[in-house]
């Protein structure tokens, strides 16, 4: 069996990118000759998954794989010396580096340096007063010494600031230039991997190779961007990948995936649910508890998607595809990939919902005709020709109604009161709540501005399950009159405003609740 030494190059073809990994699929053209023989191709990325290595042979003439396997080979780092090829960048940082150690070791000789001095002037003293409760008189001697020492221990003193500062100095600039370094250059790998093939071939002749393999450290979510002009809507999918594989994905076919196959596909076991029947008490049949409680109004759809932020595919694996060739390097940052754009017509409205917030703002409806689901991603919003902001768009079938939230607007302004009263009714002895909510509604124009703004609030209003609590909207109290109110209990008015009006919108709504309810 004959081996090539020298590896066959297997460049990235086309990658197809899931939630947390990458399916990676390489292409080559080999001139095979007759008999078995061990192919070494590559180099490939040191954290392709072994087990999900595939390889697979076309040509006319029988050939066959016997074997595959991904071989690593560890090359330690050389010393940090420059070479000859090395960018001035990296000259200058070993430069600096080498500064920068000289520099602390003259700091470090200085410090010693003054801690000796400063033990010599201590014996210096510790000497004149002896010699002076002795008797001795030297003064003159006594006092060269002591300026000789002050003398120096200034000079020294004066050359260890100036190294602090250099040093200090040469710790930004070598951050600096080693934070460039990161963003010109990429270190050479220590783990390098290659692809070995044994195959046999009953003739000599040229094949195809395609090698395919899951890797690692590859993910993308959905981003969106949608520009608001007059009265229609544009909307353009892209795509933002991360991968940090360690190989750089030059010109491939990139196939983008909302499948999870790190998860167990069984079916979820069936368990029983036992329902049983009693008899109510006696303070059971007197009494009747209720709650108010909060419910969340949705539509049937998809489900979210635990444990993954940002993605909902609504329980379906959603296939999109790149329609040019994508480059995404190996460095771990994000990289948008254009998908699809599409225009469709807008409807906007001012809406303002006081009890969540008070701010009015602007909502544009349109239809999905981008021809494929969107899936739940951040939106980058364009109004005007500028960037106002950045909303959430959730999952949007194709052909469906989605909602886009351009922003508040500075010059309205609504203030929300409420009023609560409790009354009981000799008869029946019936709880009668009456509840009251004022809402002021203020625009604020600046001169020359004409024409009225629709502003639409809404409001919500108990909605009983039970027939012994009754809620009951009184349209007679209300000013103005509700434009609709829903099954779900949200009441909706359209109001206009001139330029500087105001308007105040009130709603009034009764709880009636037998004597046997508990809980109101």
């Amino acid at each position: 069996m004959t081996t090539e030494s020298r590896p066959i190059p297997l460049p990235v073809t086309a990658v197809t990118c899931l939630e947390d990994r990458a399916h990676v699929e390489r292409t080559a053209a080999l001139d095979l000759e007759a008999g078995v023989r061990r192919l070494r191709l590559g180099p490939v990325g040191a954290l392709a998954a072994d087990r999900t290595l595939h390889a697979e042979l076309s040509c006319d003439h029988p050939a066959t794989v016997l074997d595959a396997r991904i071989v690593r080979t560890w090359t330690p780092r050389p010393p940090a010396t420059p070479a000859e090829d090395d960018s001035p960048l990296r000259r200058r940082a070993h430069a600096l580096e080498e500064e920068r150690l000289a520099a602390e070791h003259r700091r470090d000789r200085l410090r010693a340096r003054l801690d000796l001095l400063g033990r010599l002037a201590a014996d210096l003293l510790r000497e004149i007063a002896e010699g002076a409760g002795l008797g001795e008189s030297e003064g003159a001697r006594w006092g060269r010494e002591l300026d000789r020492v002050d003398a120096e221990r200034d000079q020294r003193g004066e050359e260890l600031r100036t190294v602090e500062a250099r040093s200090a100095e040469l710790h930004v600039e070598l951050g600096a230039v080693r934070r460039a370094l990161e963003l010109a250059e990429e270190e050479p790998a220590e783990l390098v991997a290659h692809v070995e093939l044994t195959v046999e071939a009953s003739v000599a002749g040229p094949a195809r190779l395609r090698v395919s393999h899951l890797s690692p450290c590859a993910l993308w979510r959905p981003a969106y961007r949608a520009a608001l002009d007059g009265e229609s809507l544009t909307v353009e999918t892209e795509a933002v990948v991360w991968q940090r594989t360690g190989e750089d994905w030059t010109d491939v076919r990139l196939t983008l995936s909302t499948a999870r196959s790190a998860l167990a596909t069984d079916p979820p076991r069936l368990t029983e649910d036992r329902l049983t029947l009693r008899d109510r008490g006696a303070a059971e049949r007197r009494t009747i508890d209720v709650e108010v409680r909060e419910e969340e109004i949705a539509t049937l759809g998809p489900a979210p998607v635990v444990g993954l932020p940002g993605v909902d595919d609504g329980g379906e694996a959603r296939v999109l595809h790149a329609p040019a060739p994508v480059s995404v390097p190996s460095d771990g940052r994000a990289h948008r990939v254009p998908l699809s754009s599409f225009t469709t017509a807008a409807s906007s409205e001012h809406a303002c919902s006081p009890e969540l917030s008070p701010l009015v703002t602007q909502v544009v409806r349109g239809d999905n005709r981008s021809g494929h689901a969107l899936l739940a991603g951040p939106v980058d919003l364009v109004r005007g020709g500028g960037f106002t902001g950045r909303g959430s768009l959730d999952f949007t079938a194709p052909g469906a109604a989605f909602e886009l939230a351009f922003g508040s607007r500075d010059d309205h302004r609504v203030v929300r009161e409420t009023e609560e009263s409790r009354d009981t009714t000799g008869l029946t002895q019936r709880t009668v709540v009456t509840r009251t909510v004022r809402l002021h509604v203020s625009r604020f124009s600046p001169p020359g501005e004409q024409g009225d703004r629709v502003i639409v609030l809404r409001e919500r209003i108990p909605v009983s399950e039970v027939s012994a609590v009754e809620v009951r909207l009184r349209e007679e109290a209300c000013s103005p009159a509700p434009a609709s109110v829903d099954a779900e209990g949200i009441v909706r008015w359209d109001v206009p405003l001139p330029p500087g009006g105001r308007q105040t919108v009130t709603l009034v709504y009764e709880l009636s609740a037998a004597a046997k309810v508990a809980g109101l």
